[in-house]
């Protein structure tokens, strides 16, 4: 029988789900994780093994011998050897369009977290705040409106399409850049540099590859409006986190608001974390159980497209 192993399920199933779209198809070992040092015994006989942060290095895919699928439970797939699968001749698949519209959802939550500080406030009026006030109406923070703002897009794919949409529906201009040519009616697509100098909220939608790891610099900060917002729902290492530390302390830029940082979980002196004028959550833009669910369903797929010798969403072909 076929032997799969999931080498870290409880971000994807944490006990909500049911795991029968892939155990139907073989002999399945789930763990909830897998620390480094684990990983080569438990696929030892693994014929297909799912993982979505676990690392698959080289020597460990070139040592495995019955391995003949990787199978990532996510669109981005850096933390598998690619090449390395390649010259073995072993596929890997990852799962795209699961949760553009829970990721675009995520995207303005946080966004309107920094705008319009309901949480702060839902805890001042719990606390008392409201009752000890003279007046119906009182200020912790002054809303901003999004009307007529401009969103910057650092990406055009599915999330970025779903979130240029709900931008527009908040009134707000839409701005692009994409390194592949795009058009779209609702939106103006321009240079990387042009997008943060014009932008007043500047939203990443991109994979994250060697050549554009902490593309958001100190330089690129510096051409932001001080009234300008960052959003990163993508991947953490596309921002150089000590400088956007110096450009929240300095107020260079009017906030950040973050779904994933570079070390995930980040360690307690994480230099983003304790900074007033930067909303962080911990990596779940793509975590409704809708998306969830659909995700698995969608591996199974892949699973079974490899079955009958047609492998699909291949990255490595």
């Amino acid at each position: 029988m076929l032997k799969i192993v999931v080498l870290d399920g409880f971000a994807l199933n944490p006990g909500d789900l049911s795991w029968s779209p892939i155990q139907t198809l073989g002999e399945t070992m789930i763990y909830d994780r897998t620390a480094s040092y684990e990983v080569a015994e438990r696929c030892r006989r693994a014929e297909i093994v799912i993982t979505n942060k676990v690392r698959l290095e080289g020597p460990l895919i070139e040592a495995l011998p019955h391995l003949k699928a990787i199978m990532v439970s996510a669109t981005g797939h850096d933390v598998v050897d690619v090449y390395a699968a390649r010259l073995k001749g072993i596929p890997v698949c990852n799962v795209a369009g699961y949760g553009p519209d829970a990721v675009a959802q995520h995207t303005f939550a946080l966004l309107l977290s920094l705008v319009n500080r309901v949480g702060e406030y839902q805890n001042d009026v719990q606390a008392g705040g409201w009752t000890q006030r003279n007046d119906w109406c009182y200020y912790l923070y002054y809303p901003v409106e999004l009307s007529g703002k401009t969103m910057g897009l650092i990406g055009f794919g599915q999330i970025a399409q779903r979130v240029a949409r709900i931008a527009t529906g908040f009134g707000m201009k839409v701005v692009a850049y994409t390194p592949r040519m795009r058009s779209d009616p609702l939106v103006r697509f321009l240079p990387l540099d042009e997008v943060f100098q014009t932008s007043d909220v500047v939203s990443l939608h991109c994979p994250l590859t060697p050549s554009n790891a902490k593309m958001v610099n100190a330089k690129r900060l510096g051409l932001m409006n001080p009234c300008a917002y960052l959003i990163n729902t993508a991947r953490g290492g596309l921002v150089d986190e000590k400088a956007l530390q110096l450009a929240l302390l300095r107020k260079d830029i009017a906030g950040a608001a973050l779904d994933v940082l570079s070390v995930e979980p980040p360690p307690i002196d994480h230099p983003l974390l304790g900074i007033e004028n930067c909303v962080i959550t911990p990596h779940i833009a793509w975590a409704a159980y809708e998306t969830r669910k659909r995700l698995l369903g969608l591996m199974a797929q892949n699973i079974r497209a490899f079955l009958a010798g047609k492998p699909i969403n291949v990255v490595n072909g």
